[in-house]
């Protein structure tokens, strides 16, 4: 996080949310480098 803070419980759901997604990230990361369209990654509420 750059700002803020979120409550300890929101923060865990966050951390392991990107720990399960992190091949994701890490392919969309690469698109948006390139200039190109990002797919989409289901939240935590889907």
């Amino acid at each position: 996080m750059l700002a803020g803070k979120l409550l300890p419980k929101k923060h865990k759901m966050v951390v392991a949310w990107i720990a399960i997604h992190e091949d994701e990230l890490m392919a969309d990361w690469n698109l948006a480098v390139d200039g190109k369209k990002l797919f989409p990654i289901r939240g935590l509420d889907q």
